[in-house]
């Protein structure tokens, strides 16, 4: 008998338990269900989160001059399967625009992107519609456009800056505009900076700003990238003024200082603070498919910088994951390629290299409303 009511009270328990736990469940789906519940005080929308993934490459006088560098370039995208690509150096041919060329060949390998460049030799790619594309006004090669992602507008502008006057050669001892050996390295800041003047980068970034502040006045996410043929100020302090032939030389280079004094981040210095430890040099790459006499402008000196970048302006509705350099692991310095000697790793192509620019890559988490 004892046994009986034993076996009874734990029966009863575990019909109990079951119950309310089945019970609980269906009282939270009515209560997820029930409009008088959710409208008795007021809901936010849940934010959805969506990754985006940026490229950004010089794809060196529009993929001419390696063998097989435009069959390169399309395997190259579609081994990082990017959201945006942001080119620049790109070459019409006739009608036919790049970046629909480039949209063409990326179709048949079952990849679905849009493509504008106009008659820029820059452009972007977006598996997202290309909304108002168009030549941003007194910035020399800059295209501006923008794509929407759950109704969070992105505006993008795909940058080449002006090659002349490439003055990070000065303290190395070779000319900016004839990229000759001069008769000593300048190592005096304000000198230097005072020739890399002469040429229109500094123009291009103001235009930029000016015309970047009402779209992130408007809640508008704002990402530029490209190869802005000027190092960043952040290379080139005093933890490297002694290394890769600065020769003692401190100097805050005008395009990535000026961003940084109006709030923009530099993609791979936020993941990467440290210059000594991750220079992340993009330009002069090592590529085995061309001739080093080709990459190589002073062939007696350490000419590697930074030069290739993706910039953005901080908002609630951005924040950045990752960022990596592309490309060959290798570069190019003293004339000859090279095995890289830091600690930077590298996303490399698996095919032909079409440049000789490293690119870049980063990824976003955008927080959207729907």
């Amino acid at each position: 008998m004892k046994r009986m009511k034993l076996f009874l009270l734990l029966l009863l328990g575990l019909l109990t338990g079951s119950v309310n736990t089945f019970c609980g469940t269906h009282e939270q789906e009515n209560f997820a269900e029930n409009p008088e519940e959710k409208n008795s005080k007021p809901v936010s929308k849940p934010s959805k989160q969506t990754e985006l993934k940026v490229l950004q490459l010089n794809v060196w006088m529009g993929t001419t001059m390696v063998p097989g560098a435009f069959g390169g370039l399309v395997d190259f995208i579609v081994q990082l399967d990017p959201d945006v690509v942001l080119l620049c150096e790109l070459k019409n041919e006739g009608d036919l625009t790049y970046s629909h060329k480039l949209v063409n060949a990326l179709k048949e390998r079952g990849k679905s992107y849009y493509g504008e460049n106009l008659t820029l030799d820059v452009g972007i790619l977006s598996k997202y519609k290309i909304d108002n594309p168009e030549p941003l006004k007194d910035a020399g090669s800059i295209l501006k456009a923008s794509i929407d992602i759950r109704n969070q507008k992105i505006v993008l502008y795909s940058a080449h800056l002006d090659y002349t006057h490439y003055e990070c050669y000065l303290p190395r001892g070779y000319s900016g505009t004839t990229w000759q050996k001069i008769e000593a390295p300048v190592t005096d800041a304000d000198s230097v900076l005072q020739a890399n003047r002469i040429s229109t980068r500094d123009e291009s970034i103001k235009a930029f700003l000016a015309d970047a502040q009402n779209e992130t006045g408007n809640g508008n996410i704002v990402i530029i990238g490209g190869d802005f043929n000027e190092p960043s100020h952040l290379d080139w302090q005093e933890d490297t003024k002694n290394r890769w032939d600065h020769n003692g030389v401190v100097i805050n280079w005008d395009c990535s200082y000026m961003l940084a004094e109006a709030g923009y981040k530099d993609s791979y210095r936020e993941i990467y603070p440290d210059p000594v430890r991750f220079p992340g040099f993009t330009f002069p790459s090592a590529n085995k498919d061309t001739d080093v006499s080709k990459l190589s402008f002073c062939p007696t000196v350490d000419e590697r910088d930074r030069i290739d970048f993706i910039y953005y302006h901080p908002s609630p509705a951005v924040k950045l994951t990752d960022a990596r350099i592309v490309g060959p692991s290798g570069s190019v310095y003293y004339g000859e390629m090279r095995k890289h000697d830091a600690e930077d790793v590298f996303i490399e192509p698996k095919g032909v290299w079409p440049t000789d620019h490293k690119g870049c890559l980063a990824t976003f988490r955008l927080k959207t409303a729907k």
